[in-house]
């Protein structure tokens, strides 16, 4: 394979709409602007959000507590989950991605107290609710925070 062989899968790519070129393009004279008016004109339009004057969406709404945009949110899973795995074994958040219990892990997981865990099993996770470390404790296992 040389570079001169390279090209984009079928399909992939689309020819650009050329605006205001002609009558017979269906796209000539006013280029899908309509006539005059605000949309019309170069530069024209509003910003994003606003309503014409009237109060906007976004204002209109109730604004309620404290939205943390740093905040890093942890999977839950409950104990019932961990059943799935062998007695004795290791349970953390790549295993868990592999056994398909999670599809995605940015931040870490916390396991919840939810269901009955029947197998001996070493857990690595964020964290913890308190009925969840004390079944797995109860079961013969070992809760670790990681």
């Amino acid at each position: 394979m040389n570079l001169h062989d390279l090209s984009p899968a079928a399909g992939s790519t689309h020819v650009a709409k050329r605006k205001g070129r002609g009558i017979g393009t269906g796209n000539g004279k006013t280029a899908g602007r309509g006539h005059k008016g605000q949309w019309a004109r170069s530069g024209g339009g509003v910003r994003i959000g606003f309503e014409g004057g009237q109060m906007p969406l976004a204002r209109r709404l109730p604004k309620r507590g404290f939205n943390n945009i740093f905040a890093k949110p942890l999977e839950a899973i409950n104990v019932s989950a961990l059943n799935r795995f062998e007695d004795g074994a290791t349970v953390d958040a790549a295993a868990l991605l592999d056994k398909g219990i999670l599809s995605k892990c940015e931040y870490g997981v916390k396991v919840l107290g939810n269901g009955e865990v029947t197998k001996k099993l070493t857990v690595r996770a964020s964290a913890f609710s308190a009925s969840a470390k004390e079944k797995i404790e109860k079961a013969g296992g070992t809760a670790e925070v990681i």
